[in-house]
C-alpha cells in the first residue's frame, strides 16, 4: 500500500514524533510512505520525498516538521481540490495522512467526501479540537509558558512592574488558562470570557493596596473586550484560511493599565517561541500514539476518521466530528485559576 503524509498549519513540537511512528510501523508492514512537502502546498506542486526508516531515524526529539509546512488552502484555489487529487492519483497513494489542526483536517474531511481515502491526526498548541481530549503540541507550549513566567517573576517584583504577557489562542484560552494557571499569574484574559480593562486595573489595584507591587498578566491573543466584544488585531490581513492576524492586546493593555493605575507596565509577546523545541515527554508520547493509532486505521480500511485521546485511550472519531466545532476552555478549571487573582 503507498501511503502518503503531510503536516500542515503552524509547526509545533510532536511532529515528527508521529511521522517517526508512521514510518516505523508501516515498514514493519510492508507498505510504502512518501512524504508531501509544505503540508498541501506539496500536493498542489507535486512536490514530495519517499521516507524509510532512515529518513525517519532520530527525529523524536526535534521540533518542527522534517516535511516542512504550509498554510495553503487547495480550495481557495481555482481548481485546487482537483489538482491535488489528480496529483495523488499521479502519486499512486491509496490514503492519505493528514496531521495538522481543523483548516488542515478540514480539506482532508472535504477531500474524504470526494473520494480519496484520509485519515487525520490532531495537532495544534491551541489545544481546541473538537472531539479529543488533548492534541500533541500543546503540553510542550504550556510549558514555555510555565516556563517565561518563572522567568519574569523576579524582574516583575525587582522592578515594580506589571508585565502583560501575551500567548496564543485565537478562539479558545487553553495555553493562557493552563500556562497561566501553571506560572503563578495574578490574571488570565481568555476568549470565552470576555473582560473589562476596569476589572483587570481593580485587580492590580488591590495587589497594589496590599503591597504586592507587581502583577504579570496572561492574555490570549483572542481575548475578547466586553465593551465591544471584539479582539484587539494588529491589523486585518488574513491567512489563507480566512482568519485575521491576531496580536496586539499586550501593547493595548499596558497603556490602558498605565493610565489608570499608574503603575509601569511592559507587554511581552511569546509568540513563536511557543512554538519552538523539543516536545515534552507528554507530546512525544501522544504523537507516537497517535502515529501508530493511523497505521491500525489504515490496516482496517477505516478511511475518513481521526484519531483522538479520550481519557487515556487513543480512539477513532470521524473527521467531522473532530472539525465541526472549537472546543473551548473547561470554566471548570478556569475558575480555579480565578481563585489566585488579584
Amino acid at each position: 500500500m503507498n501511503i502518503g503524509i503531510l503536516t500542515g498549519g503552524g509547526d509545533c513540537p510532536g511532529l515528527n514524533s508521529v511521522i517517526r511512528a508512521v514510518v516505523r510501523k508501516t515498514s514493519q508492514l510492508g507498505h510504502h510512505v512518501i512524504g508531501i512537502r509544505d503540508g498541501w502546498k506539496g500536493l498542489l506542486e507535486l512536490n514530495y520525498t519517499e521516507l524509510n526508516k532512515g529518513s525517519a531515524s532520530g527525529i523524536l526529539h526535534l521540533g518542527g516538521t522534517i516535511l516542512g509546512t504550509s498554510r495553503t488552502n487547495p480550495f481557495a484555489k481555482e481548481g485546487g481540490p482537483q489538482k491535488v487529487i489528480d496529483n495523488i492519483k499521479k502519486l499512486g497513494l491509496d490514503v492519505l495522512v493528514a496531521i495538522g489542526g481543523d483548516d488542515t483536517l478540514g480539506v482532508a474531511y472535504k477531500l474524504y467526501g470526494m473520494g480519496i481515502n484520509t485519515i487525520g491526526v490532531p495537532k495544534t498548541i491551541d489545544n481546541d479540537l473538537s472531539a479529543t481530549d488533548f492534541t500533541f503540541g500543546f503540553d510542550s507550549a504550556v510549558n514555555i509558558v510555565m516556563n517565561a513566567l518563572d522567568n519574569l517573576h523576579s524582574t516583575a517584583e525587582s522592578h515594580h512592574r506589571v508585565l502583560v504577557v501575551e500567548v496564543m489562542g485565537r478562539h479558545a484560552g487553553w495555553i493562557a488558562t493552563y500556562g497561566g494557571l501553571a506560572g503563578g499569574a495574578d490574571y488570565i484574559l481568555i476568549p470565552e470570557k470576555p473582560f473589562t480593562i476596569d476589572e483587570v486595573c481593580d485587580s492590580i489595584k488591590r495587589r497594589q493596596a496590599s503591597g504586592r507591587k507587581f502583577s504579570i498578566i496572561v492574555a490570549a491573543e483572542g481575548a475578547v473586550l466586553k465593551e465591544s466584544d471584539e479582539v484587539i488585531t494588529k491589523d486585518v490581513k488574513k491567512d489563507a484560511f480566512g482568519h485575521v492576524m491576531l496580536g496586539g492586546i499586550g501593547k493595548f493593555l499596558c497603556a490602558e493599565i498605565e493610565k489608570r493605575t499608574g503603575a509601569e507596565c511592559r507587554d511581552v509577546v511569546l509568540g513563536h517561541l511557543q512554538r519552538g523545541g523539543s516536545p515534552t515527554a507528554f507530546d512525544r508520547i501522544l504523537a507516537t500514539r497517535y502515529g501508530i493509532a493511523a497505521v491500525d486505521l489504515i490496516e482496517k480500511k477505516d478511511f475518513g476518521k481521526m484519531v483522538a485521546l479520550r481519557g487515556n485511550k487513543i480512539v477513532a472519531v470521524s473527521l467531522e466530528e473532530g472539525v465541526q466545532r472549537a472546543k473551548t476552555v473547561d470554566m471548570d478549571i478556569y475558575e480555579i485559576a480565578r481563585t489566585f487573582f488579584g
